[in-house]
């Protein structure tokens, strides 16, 4: 079997990849230990982010011609990649509170919602709270004046019964 035949299908998994991400976010994992590594594998696949080790040349030719085609400067090294299927920060801020219990682990870059982001750049996006959290904050700064406003309606309409 010829060697092409043996990359092309891992590189067609990894395009499969690319394709459906809102995110990719490329970590250095070098030192990690094997029982870190295992910790970090299950914490990102809660977090619903695909995290896989490949090839730095399979992944420079998976990000050709896509958004993710400047993340080859970083393919030097360990490398791993986590993508971001259903919620663009998730990667950076799960691999994030990952960084804190393994000191080894270090961003490389990354690609959020088409943005290219380097290694600080996606500490920052790290504290983007998720997609869902921001939505309940937002009703829930939006439903506390009703609120507010229906008490006082209430209050006034007991002072009145009170009066009558």
């Amino acid at each position: 079997m010829a060697k092409v035949e043996v990359k092309a299908p891992i590189i067609e998994e990894i395009k499969s990849y690319v394709d459906k991400a809102s995110a990719v976010v490329l970590v250095d994992y070098r030192g990690l230990t094997v029982e870190a590594d295992t910790n970090l594998r299950r914490t990102l696949r809660e977090a619903g982010v695909v995290y896989k080790v490949y090839k730095n040349t399979y992944l420079k030719r998976a990000f050709e011609g896509t958004v993710y085609e400047e993340l080859a400067k970083h393919l030097e090294g360990p490398t791993a990649v986590a993508f971001g299927i259903e919620d663009a920060t998730a990667p950076a801020r799960t691999l994030s509170k990952a960084m804190k219990a393994a000191d080894k682990l270090e961003f490389k870059g990354g690609v959020v919602d088409g943005t290219y982001y380097d290694a600080e750049g996606l500490k920052v996006v790290a504290n983007i709270p998720s997609k869902e959290e921001l939505i309940s904050r937002l009703l829930g700064s939006m439903q506390s004046p009703i609120a507010n406003l229906a008490r006082v309606i209430k209050q006034i309409a007991e002072k009145n019964e009170e009066a009558a």
